[in-house]
C-alpha cells in the first residue's frame, strides 16, 4: 500500500425492495458514484432481487476505479428502527461484487439504527383499519 493511495466508503443500504450503492471519498463528504438496483432493471418487483443489486454495484465500482479509488471500506445498512434489522437479500452479492471489481475491501461494518427502548409503530392508537 502506497502512501497516495486513495481510499473510499462504499455505503450500501439494502432493504426488501431496493438496494442502493453509494461511494464516497473517505470523509464521506463527496459522493463519487451512486446506483441503485432498481435504476438496473425495468420491474419494480424486481429492486430488491439480488442480481440487480450486482449489476448496479458493479457500475458504481468501475465508477469508482476511474475516479483513482483503490480500496473502500463497507458500510450496510438495513432499514432498521422499528423496522426490519436484518439487510436485503441484495446486500450480500453487492459485496462480491466489489470485492470481484478488484478494489480492495479494508473493513465491513453494519451500521443499522437500532431503537433503545421503543417506538410507536406507524397507524395510530387503534392499528391500521383496512
Amino acid at each position: 500500500m502506497k502512501k497516495d493511495d486513495k481510499w473510499g466508503i462504499a455505503n450500501i443500504y439494502s432493504t426488501a425492495n431496493n438496494t442502493i450503492i453509494h461511494i464516497t471519498d473517505i470523509t464521506g463528504s463527496e459522493t463519487i458514484s451512486k446506483y441503485s438496483a432498481g435504476m438496473m432493471t425495468d420491474k419494480d418487483r424486481e429492486g430488491g432481487s439480488p442480481f440487480p443489486a450486482m449489476q448496479a454495484s458493479r457500475k458504481a465500482s468501475e465508477e469508482a476505479i476511474a475516479a483513482g479509488i483503490v480500496g473502500v471500506n463497507i458500510r450496510i445498512r438495513a432499514r432498521g428502527s422499528q423496522y426490519s434489522k436484518s439487510p436485503g437479500a441484495g446486500a450480500q452479492p453487492a459485496i462480491r461484487s466489489i470485492a470481484r471489481s478488484g478494489l480492495r475491501i479494508g473493513m465491513i461494518e453494519d451500521v443499522t439504527p437500532i431503537t433503545h427502548g421503543t417506538l410507536r409503530p406507524k397507524g395510530g392508537r387503534r392499528g391500521r383499519r383496512v
